[in-house]
């Protein structure tokens, strides 16, 4: 194996990782998470399955007009009518993908498909024929190939790369698989299929089992050398294996897997927090390579050993996967100028409209905080960026809220230039202050979800509000942030209603 050996990175955040239950994202927050990807450097984003929902089809060609580095994929079945739609959402793509399945485990097919392992066959080498009429550019996946009897499954790979697929992608749909096994097979592919040097060997793994990496892992160092993942491992049920464990272990143990991914790791946590923010899945602290705890210590006798040599106890440097230092970086008398000049230094680049308001609300946050932090400029920069159209606007509010004490609060909130206020009691502080915005806007919500995290450290911290809401029968993820957490949960509130009346017209 040469060191020279790149592993692609095939990115499915926007389709199958937006798959898992609650996960949905906009037209336009799925463009900023691919224009974040293309930052990143990953080598395909697969942007949806346009055949399932006119929303799927255009998300997919909004990402094919606009990324211009990475290939953009779409998924597909494999009859035509799922191709036509497929590739009429990527064709704008500067380099197009098209990305057809089908199910071949004896168990899918007798219980899902009710068609024999010729009729099976048939249809792949018919699909990719087809598809290949329309871009050169074909990938096939046998669905749960770790499943799928290994001979039949050698059939299907040489006929389909024959048909013209030059990337064949080995699924471990269920998370069935096992690192030795896994391994195992793709070594049987490279073997046993006699075209195989004409088509790269992809492998897509979940994490039912906890071991999605690993056996993602285990295919690359038997040669497998495209690997499919999502950020933070989000996806259906347990979720996918981790873009961001994947890169670094081949580079942080590039002297075992001999490979390398081109990826710009310095963007890993700002892609990760964006992806979190959008699908509303907060990241673990001890999740590897993104958690908060990912390189703190607490344990004295590491505490020392780091300070005296960091690689006692550190085997990749914050810095490298863009972890930013938690630091005084500006005060209440720094101007626009280096407020500005900090966020492009964090890789934030706002509109003057969105960087007026950013700056507005930094200078608000300066006065309440004595410590004004990295974090906290990319949490307020990033609350201010105008993705959803503020329809509705907060203005102001107050609660009053205690042991023996009904809870009450009071909304002022603004739109088209009108304000309105509207008083009501609840359950407590942030029940009472939905029901007075709920009375304002006439509009009744669901809350499904609402979780609240730190930004930084200290008492007077960023607090970021995530709310999950059911309107009308459709969820919407939205947050807020602000040192007060009721301002947090009511900015959160009201712009989840913002994107329900966006999505609504």
């Amino acid at each position: 194996m040469s060191k020279k050996d790149k592993v692609f990175i095939f990115d499915t955040t926007l389709r199958d990782g937006e798959q898992a239950p609650g996960a949905s994202m906009n037209e336009k927050e799925k463009l900023e998470v691919a224009f974040q990807l293309e930052r990143l450097g990953v080598d395909i984003i697969e942007a949806g399955f346009p055949v399932i929902s006119k929303g799927d089809f255009n998300s997919v060609k909004s990402v094919a007009k606009h990324i211009k580095k990475s290939r953009v994929c779409g998924l597909a079945r494999s009859v035509k009518k799922d191709i036509d739609a497929c590739y009429d959402a990527v064709k704008g793509a500067k380099r197009p993908r098209i990305h057809i399945f089908l199910a071949t485990s004896k168990i899918h097919l007798e219980y899902k498909l009710k068609r024999t392992k010729e009729e099976i066959l048939k249809m792949a080498v018919d699909a990719v024929k087809y598809a290949r009429k329309k871009t050169d550019d074909v990938e096939f996946s046998p669905e749960d190939a770790s499943r799928t009897d290994k001979d039949f499954l050698f059939r299907i790979v040489e006929a389909v790369i024959k048909a013209g697929a030059k990337t064949v992608n080995i699924p471990d749909t269920v998370g069935y698989g096992v690192p030795d096994q896994f391994g195992q097979l793709i070594l049987d592919i490279r073997n046993n299929v006699p075209n195989i040097n004409k088509s790269i060997i992809s492998v897509h793994c979940h994490n039912d089992l906890g071991i999605a990496v690993a056996n993602s892992l285990a295919a690359i160092k038997n040669g497998a050398r495209q690997v499919e993942c999502t950020v933070n491992g989000i996806g259906e049920r347990a979720g996918n294996a981790s873009v961001e464990e994947i890169i670094m272990a081949l580079q942080t143990r590039s002297d075992y897997y001999g490979c390398s991914t081109g990826i710009k790791t310095q963007e890993i946590c700002r892609t990760s927090r964006l992806v979190s923010k959008y699908s509303g899945f907060v990241v673990a602290p001890n999740k590897a390579i993104v958690g908060a705890n990912a390189f703190r210590h607490e344990a004295g006798i590491h505490q020392d050993g780091v300070l005296k040599e960091r690689t006692t106890y550190e085997i990749m440097k914050p810095e490298d996967v863009g972890f930013v230092e938690t630091g005084l970086v500006l005060g209440k008398h720094s101007g626009r100028h280096a407020f500005r000049v900090r966020l492009k230094a964090l890789g934030i680049d706002l509109k003057d409209e969105e960087l007026d308001r950013a700056f507005n609300r930094f200078k608000n946050v300066a006065d309440k905080k004595k410590e004004v932090y990295d974090e906290d400029l990319i949490a307020i920069a990033e609350d201010e960026a105008k993705l959803v159209p503020k329809a509705w606007q907060l203005v102001s509010l107050s609660a009053t809220s205690g042991t023996k004490i009904a809870p009450k609060a009071t909304v002022s909130i603004k739109s088209k230039g009108k304000t309105f206020e509207k008083s009501s009691s609840g359950d407590g502080p942030v029940d009472a202050c939905y029901k007075a915005i709920e009375g304002i806007v006439k509009v009744k919500g669901e809350l499904l979800d609402y979780s609240i995290q730190s930004v930084t450290r200290g008492k007077d911290a960023l607090g970021e509000v995530t709310v999950k809401v059911r309107i009308k029968g459709k969820n919407y993820i939205a947050h807020g942030a602000s040192t007060d957490i009721l301002e947090a949960s009511a900015k959160a509130y009201l712009n989840a209603i913002n994107k329900m009346i966006v999505q609504s017209k």
